[in-house]
């Protein structure tokens, strides 16, 4: 199932997208919330009641971020594609030099989630060496303490499309990255999760990013250097994480400060990021 938040008349409403990917079908919840902690087996009567009634044209609403007001901060991995770390490390190797092979976790404030089609604030005269990040997100379904490897796929509800917008100066002139990725505006999210049933595990899929069309992330989910099993048995070893956690799973080389000289945003861009299976995100900086 492809699963959205979208606006309608001013309402907010959950739906399941049509096979025939042009129209939406409302689901009975308002908040995504609710869908992810339903019964498996609810959630999947009730698609396909909504599926066999009318829809309703994708070109007569407006797409939310799927989750748009989280319950809890986002939690990211940093430098989790090999080219990735060498393209950091040569940008700041005092911010992003990996010295010993363990995941990096940080955390991302969300207040509210961008849409697919939303903007990027640039925040002038504070978010300097703005940059784009297209990332893999996993979203649990159910509370997850203690999970082995193993048994990773059954907590897994779904998954999106997260872009994880960071300035850069915040970010690398602080010891730790939580303001510099955290502003309003900051986490682009969507268009849809497709639910884990549809996506073998562990995922392998196309990952990119484009700037203005010119295409700068080109790479495959298949390449993370810990992998989601492991990256969900290492948190739930000694955290417990609830129904709706969102995990962004690291970027692909290819964003703005890689480049020589770096390539940051600036207002006016425009930035698509994506993933083969799921759709992409087209935010505009303003």
């Amino acid at each position: 199932m492809k699963l959205i938040t979208y606006l309608a008349q001013g309402k907010e409403q959950t739906g399941v997208i049509g096979e025939d990917r042009e129209n939406v079908h409302p689901l009975p919840w308002t908040d995504m919330q609710d869908v992810i902690e339903s019964p498996w087996e609810t959630l999947c009567e009730t698609a396909r009641t909504a599926l066999s009634g009318n829809g309703i044209s994708l070109s007569d609403v407006t797409i939310l971020a799927p989750i748009p007001r989280p319950r809890q901060d986002v939690i990211c991995l940093g430098i989790n594609y090999r080219a990735h770390a060498e393209e950091a490390a040569r940008y700041d190797s005092d911010a992003f030099a990996k010295e010993k092979p363990v995941p990096i976790y940080f955390s991302k404030r969300v207040t509210e989630a961008v849409g697919p089609e939303g903007f990027i604030e640039s925040h002038p005269g504070l978010a300097e060496r703005l940059d784009y990040e297209a990332e893999l997100a996993v979203i649990l379904k159910k509370t997850a303490r203690s999970v082995s490897a193993a048994d990773v796929p059954d907590y897994i509800f779904g998954y999106t499309v997260l872009n994880d917008v960071s300035a850069r100066a915040l970010q690398t002139s602080h010891k730790q990255w939580y303001f510099g990725k955290s502003l309003d505006g900051f986490t682009p999210m969507g268009p849809c999760i497709v639910t884990a049933d549809e996506i073998s595990f562990p995922p392998e899929l196309p990952i990119f990013s484009r700037v203005n069309g010119e295409l700068r992330q080109d790479s495959n989910t298949g390449l993370l250097i810990t992998g989601i099993a492991e990256i969900i048995e290492e948190l739930s070893s000694g955290m417990t994480l609830l129904p709706g956690t969102i995990i962004a799973t690291g970027t692909p080389s290819g964003v703005g400060m890689g480049f020589d000289p770096p390539r940051f945003l600036k207002p006016g861009d425009v930035v698509e990021c994506g993933i083969g299976g799921i759709g992409f995100l087209r935010n505009t900086v303003r």
